[in-house]
């Protein structure tokens, strides 16, 4: 279980559980920000049946104390493919709540998602990064990932950040 520190709560839990159906409403208004809509986006309903009935990878919501009222609320959304022959588990996407954004959640999310003791077991955790996208690859850096540099060809690119941390 990870914690949370700074202003948006003190020393929250934070807990990882499995993308519901009943989650979708609040994911739509999450997605109406800018940002995430544009790094992360559009999400439609073949999204939604998809991440519904995927068995090699599963969506994450990630939760913790909500700072005015202390009760469990969405504070990420964390998509993860698990991988196979050795390859590591991939990260394919993190929403941080757009209205807490840059309270240091990021980590929080990434930790509860490692943790989440479902996963099939696994040494490695890779995450993809857009060419373009710079925050996202500042946050891999900073928490300690290791940027392997781009992984494609020419436009198609990303970068390669990987971590040996059990899951």
């Amino acid at each position: 279980m990870a914690m949370v520190h700074g202003s948006q709560g003190s020393a929250d839990r934070v807990i990882a559980r499995r993308f519901a159906r009943a989650d979708w409403e609040w994911v739509q208004r999450w997605f109406e920000d800018e940002t995430l809509d544009r790094e992360l986006g559009p999400l439609d309903s073949d999204w939604l049946d998809h991440v519904l009935s995927d068995s090699e990878g599963v969506q994450l919501v990630i939760e913790a104390a909500h700072p005015s009222t202390g009760r469990p609320a969405p504070i990420a959304l964390v998509g993860v493919v698990w991988g196979g022959d050795g390859t590591g588990h991939a990260i394919t996407d993190l929403a941080i709540d757009p209205a807490r954004r840059g309270y240091g959640l990021g980590r929080a999310a990434i930790d509860a998602t490692i943790a989440w003791p479902e996963h099939p077991q696994t040494d490695c955790w890779i995450a993809f990064v857009d060419q373009e996208n710079t925050g996202a690859r500042s946050f891999f850096a900073a928490i300690g990932w290791t940027d392997e540099g781009l992984d494609g060809e020419a436009e198609e690119a990303m970068y390669r950040f990987t971590t040996q941390r059990r899951g």
